[in-house]
């Protein structure tokens, strides 16, 4: 029985460390994360800290209006698509 969870659990984490592989790299019709920033300091960001593919979107971080905020941009127009402040 230890010898099936074992194997169990060994798969388990093998297919979630290849799902978050797959799930942090851009899609290959995707922006560049330099495009990005671009498109996040043209709409009143001052600073951008961090840029990072997901899923299905880019997440990034950044200062807009002396606040430090999370914002989400669609991988393919660069439009903001979610800004929130972020709590800490």
């Amino acid at each position: 029985m230890t010898r099936i969870r074992t194997l169990a659990l060994a798969a388990a984490i093998s297919f979630g460390a290849v799902s978050a592989a797959l799930a942090d790299e851009p899609g290959p019709d995707w922006i560049s994360a330099e495009q990005v920033k671009e498109n996040v300091l043209k709409s009143g960001y001052t600073a951008v800290a961090e840029i990072k593919a997901e899923k299905d979107h880019w997440r990034g971080e950044g200062i807009k209006n002396g606040q430090k905020m999370e914002f989400f941009v669609d991988p393919k127009s660069g439009a903001l698509v979610i800004e929130k402040p972020v709590v800490e």
